[in-house]
């Protein structure tokens, strides 16, 4: 049965002022790629520009490449961004969105209790070239150390469901395997956040695989996006 949510509230960073959430199923898809008409889904993209524009006048986007690249937002602009090639976001001052889409790879959420923030995009190819490292840095980079970080691994694919050939598994991993064998993107991401001396790292229930109902999963057949939203409010 379809998710009757059409949105994944993360509570992590509540106390902080700075929303979170990933949308589900039911909320449409947010690609371009799908049979649905473009302008239904800019609908969708403009409704959610206009609702968090009030709390968060900059909204940050990316064509995502599956790569390492975390652009910094500085504050001296408003409206909606989309950078050409891009898959994070990092954001040091309040009243800064940014929205990854997913399906199946994972959102890393990094918040700070200032109100810095980044987003970022880790399916297997961005997580081996530490992606993860790559937002930290930025955020580090300009004061907020990684000890007083959040993070928390958004809806994705699980472990159980995600099978990789051996290539990929030796370079996620790097032991060797004969045949495909299924790796645990989070477990892998969750580690290398501890390892960069984040304290408090959770990871969602959800596995957009085992809960097709509710999410989009490419693994699935699915060409439908969800998109993981971070807003840090003014």
């Amino acid at each position: 049965m379809a998710a009757e949510v059409a949105r994944e509230v993360i509570d992590d960073f509540a106390s902080f002022g700075i929303r979170a959430f990933t949308t589900t199923r039911t909320a449409g898809t947010y690609g371009m790629n799908g049979p649905e008409p473009v302008s239904e889904v800019m609908a969708r993209w403009y409704a959610l520009v206009d609702e968090i524009h009030p709390v968060a006048p900059r909204f940050a986007t990316a064509r995502q490449v599956h790569g390492a690249r975390v652009v910094v937002h500085a504050a001296q602009w408003e409206g909606w961004l989309r950078i050409a090639e891009a898959d994070g976001h990092a954001a040091p001052a309040r009243g800064t969105a940014a929205a990854v889409s997913v399906a199946d790879c994972v959102p890393i959420f990094i918040a700070h209790p200032s109100g810095a923030t980044a987003l970022l995009h880790s399916g297997w190819r961005g997580t081996a070239a530490r992606i993860l490292d790559q937002g930290v840095t930025a955020l580090a980079h300009r004061g907020f150390v990684a000890s007083e970080l959040r993070v928390h691994l958004g809806p994705a694919i699980c472990g159980t469901c995600y099978e990789v050939s051996p290539d990929v598994y030796r370079v996620l991993t790097g032991r060797e395997v004969a045949v495909p064998t299924t790796v645990d993107l989070r477990a892998l991401l969750a580690a290398a956040a501890r390892d960069l001396g984040i304290r408090h790292v959770s990871t969602s229930p959800w596995c957009t695989r085992c809960h097709n109902d509710r999410f989009f999963s490419h693994r699935a057949g699915d060409t439908g996006r969800q998109i993981a939203v971070l807003a840090a409010e003014v």
